[in-house]
C-alpha cells in the first residue's frame, strides 16, 4: 500500500511511498522529538530507527482489522 499514489505518470513514475515507511517516518519524529525533551533517554539512533519500524508494523496490523 502506498502513502500519496499519484495516478499521473510523471518520469520518476512515483507511484507514492510505502504506506509503512511513512508510518515508520512519523513514528520516529515522534521518537526522537522525544530525545529532546528528555524521554527516550539512552536510546541510540538505530535503536529509534528499530522501534520507528516496529510501531509502523503495529499500525499496518491495527488497520488490517
Amino acid at each position: 500500500m502506498k502513502a500519496f499514489p499519484s495516478e499521473k505518470n510523471n518520469i520518476l513514475n512515483n507511484q507514492g511511498m510505502d504506506l509503512r515507511d511513512y508510518f515508520a517516518a512519523k513514528a520516529l519524529q515522534g521518537l526522537i522529538a522525544g530525545c529532546y525533551s528528555g524521554n527516550n533517554v539512552g536510546f541510540t539512533v538505530e535503536g529509534n530507527v528499530f522501534a520507528a519500524y516496529e510501531y509502523a508494523d503495529a499500525m499496518m496490523k491495527a488497520r488490517e482489522k
